[in-house]
């Protein structure tokens, strides 16, 4: 009999067991929401000004603008809706939006300029927006995305938690639709590996280099933003929102991020083929663009997600023991996720199916930067392969 199999099969459960106890309780999805301890209001509110970077949104900018201008905020508070080269009609409809909403007076829209070199999209068209909130000089910027609908409190608990606990930059998970089959399989996966590769509270501890955040609701000190030298400071990052934290926690900042229920993705992935998408637009910057880092990864993602499953059907009674020992660790941890998206709990035992998809997207992502085509959004491949500095780490 070989003993081959067997030693697999332990390692693998000594990788789940220091997954589920000494990761930081990275699963416990309900320990990071942000509405389960509403922190003090702070006695004074700062001024923000939010900035939406806006580009083809306009099925999604009405609602979302209209979120904005009903934010129930006592401090002062404007909008820049910053129209990034669209072509159908996303900056009229802001306009008229606002009007709607009776926003007019708080809210501005701005054309981006053509993109200059060196420079992502979605970070220069934020950096027309601070650049226009400039003569307002808010004490905080609030980066949000043009396809995001916020609760009328988020900005309040936002600004509050920021205040209270003397945060430089706060982020917010918003919540993913998980309505089709292909979302409900694969956008639990999403939030439990992002979080397994940022536990949050690694994120919010000072000692600790572990730096994240989610773009779609970032609340930024403008004091903090200036201190490590503006959005020009990581303007060639595909991955924006982490090179943004790591730059704030870099220089001495404090940052946390969290997750909420309470503002919500108007983006659905209805077929499996645009949620490929949306994990390989960064899953090789990821990796630093690291040929030996990807084959790495893939052969962890075997290791980790595929063999407890394999050998779950050994005939070796150890073995199989063992890997489903693994398997159930795996199913544990994942459940928390599952249920935080309110499905059933049948779909808990799938996330190694999800890994295999996953692992076949990050491939995918290295593929297409190697043909010139990495980092795609709204129609710019924004990581084309070269010789030079890798990107920042982390999905977005």
């Amino acid at each position: 009999m070989s003993v081959l199999p067997l030693i697999l099969a332990l390692v693998s459960l000594v990788v789940w067991v220091v997954l589920t106890f000494f990761r930081s309780a990275f699963w416990q999805v309900h320990a990071f929401e942000d509405e389960q301890v509403p922190p003090s209001a702070p006695e004074k509110w700062p001024s923000v000004v939010a900035v939406v970077p806006a580009r083809n949104e306009a099925r999604s900018i009405e609602r979302v603008l209209s979120s904005l201008v009903g934010q129930e905020y006592g401090g002062p508070f404007q909008i820049i809706v910053v129209d990034d080269h669209s072509e159908d009609g996303t900056g009229a409809l802001a306009e008229q939006a606002a009007q709607a909403s009776g926003g007019s007076s708080r809210t501005a829209l701005v054309t981006a300029e053509t993109l200059e070199s060196g420079w992502t999209g979605k970070l220069w068209a934020l950096e027309q927006g601070v650049q226009k909130a400039g003569t307002l000089t808010p004490d905080y910027f609030w980066f949000t995305d043009a396809d995001v609908v916020h609760g009328p409190d988020t900005l309040e608990r936002l600004v509050t938690r920021a205040e209270s606990r003397r945060l430089d930059l706060v982020s917010l998970m918003v919540l993913l639709e998980a309505r089709s089959l292909a979302e409900r399989f694969l956008i639990p996966p999403y939030l439990y590996f992002f979080l397994k590769l940022y536990p949050p509270r690694w994120i919010a501890d000072p000692k600790s280099r572990t730096a994240g955040a989610a773009g779609g609701c970032i609340l930024l000190r403008r004091v903090t933003l200036e201190r490590v030298g503006g959005l020009a400071a990581i303007r060639g990052e595909v991955i924006d929102d982490c090179a943004l934290a790591r730059a704030v926690k870099r220089g001495g900042g404090r940052i946390w991020m969290g997750l909420t229920r309470k503002s919500v993705s108007l983006r659905s992935y209805r077929a499996v083929s645009e949620i490929r998408d949306l994990i390989a637009r960064t899953a090789f910057t990821q990796l630093g663009y690291s040929a030996p880092l990807l084959l790495g990864t893939l052969c962890g993602m075997l290791w980790t997600y595929w063999l407890p499953v394999i050998f779950s059907f050994s005939r070796d009674p150890a073995v199989w023991r063992i890997s489903l020992a693994a398997w159930a660790l795996m199913t544990i941890t994942y459940l928390p996720t599952v249920r935080f998206y309110g499905l059933s709990p049948l779909w808990a035992p799938t996330l190694p199916l999800a890994a295999v998809f996953y692992s076949y997207a990050t491939w995918l992502s290295a593929w297409r930067y190697w043909l010139g085509r990495g980092g795609q959004w709204k129609g710019r491949a924004q990581a084309a392969a070269k010789s030079g500095r890798a990107g920042n780490t982390l999905i977005e």
